[in-house]
């Protein structure tokens, strides 16, 4: 890693608990607030934690697109939780055989860049 990719990271680290410390909920209930509150703290401490040995700069590119698309994405919406995304019809069908490759394809496409690393640590 490069001394200012690493710049780059640990500034978007600075940035995701600089979000939880004055988040506030949409509802506006200091019960939800501190839950979600915990909930981006506790998603930051295990992404980071998880990709701190990765060396690959395509990967390093991609976490640091991802991270900032959530942030974006969590500001805009006021939610910090992923947003749902939807899935091609049959996109749910269970992995069988042969025939089902194309879903899988397209239920990797259908994926945003925002969720890739949600389902590894859920």
């Amino acid at each position: 890693m490069t001394p200012a990719t690493r710049q780059e990271v640990l500034g978007l680290y600075r940035k995701v608990l600089h979000i939880a410390k004055n988040w506030q909920s949409a509802s506006g209930q200091l019960e939800e607030t501190m839950r979600e509150k915990e909930y981006i703290r506790n998603e930051a401490r295990t992404l980071f934690r998880k990709n701190k040995n990765v060396t690959d700069p395509k990967l390093i590119k991609q976490c640091i697109e991802e991270c900032e698309a959530r942030i974006e994405i969590g500001l805009h919406y006021n939610i910090p939780y992923p947003r749902p995304i939807h899935l091609p019809p049959m996109g749910l069908a269970h992995k069988q055989g042969r025939t089902l490759r194309h879903q899988e394809k397209l239920r990797k496409i259908s994926k945003p860049i925002y969720l890739k690393s949600h389902d590894e640590i859920s």
